[in-house]
């Protein structure tokens, strides 16, 4: 029974959804990636590939950036409550996002020099693995305080991540490694377990508490 309520109630959340989305920092985020990407262009230059593929993983980072305030919600507090559970919602707001980041992601790679451009496959294995770590980020930040922006956090997290990871990762385990390495097999293999446990994290994250919800719920019935 529940589950068909949460199914008839999802479709009309998508214009609430769509209308209260954070769109101020993806949007920023997806406009410097795209001037990023578009520098080669511009400048007529014919960048190595290894300084293609580092581009590449920087407009990826810029983008994930972006998406580590997806889930920033200043009426969380409100929504608690709600029959929808928070799951759904936050589902709801990742498949809205996606279309437009995988667009976006698209003319990314239009925009990289064609010459020196790194397999699209592990490099799109890459952005989406970074991408799906900012979220699970943010699913943890709102799981774990009652913060309702966690975003700059989040993004801040995630860039000490993205510098330090290279320094610190064991030479046997190199994620950053170049096309023409023999390791690069390897190191996607790895992007694709890193994406997955990923995954599983901010799907772990997603529900809210039982204990705060249900604290939640009594202060909403109380202030109705």
């Amino acid at each position: 029974m529940r589950v068909t309520a949460v199914r008839g109630v999802t479709p009309a959340l998508i214009g609430p959804v769509w209308r209260t989305l954070p769109w101020r920092a993806p949007a920023a985020a997806g406009t410097l990636g795209l001037l990023v990407a578009a520098t080669p262009l511009v400048t007529g230059g014919e960048p190595a590939p290894w300084q293609t593929l580092l581009l590449l993983r920087g407009v990826a980072l810029i983008g994930a950036l972006g998406l580590a305030f997806l889930l920033d919600d200043p009426a969380r507090h409100l929504t608690a409550p709600l029959p929808t559970p928070r799951p759904v919602r936050q589902a709801l707001r990742v498949a809205l996002v996606a279309p437009l980041a995988a667009v976006w992601w698209t003319a990314v790679l239009l925009l990289a020099p064609s010459a020196s451009r790194p397999p699209v496959g592990e490099v799109t294995l890459e952005a989406v693995a970074v991408g799906v770590l900012a979220l699970a980020a943010a699913a943890l930040a709102v799981r774990l305080t009652d913060e309702a922006r966690p975003g700059p956090y989040v993004a801040a997290a995630l860039l000490l991540t993205a510098v330090l990871a290279p320094l610190l990762a064991p030479e046997g385990w190199a994620l950053f490694v170049q096309a023409d390495d023999p390791r690069w097999p390897a190191a996607h293999d790895r992007w694709a377990v890193l994406t997955a446990v990923a995954a599983g994290a901010g799907a772990l994250c997603a529900p809210e508490p039982l204990g705060r919800g249900a604290r939640r719920t009594r202060a909403a019935h109380g202030r109705g």
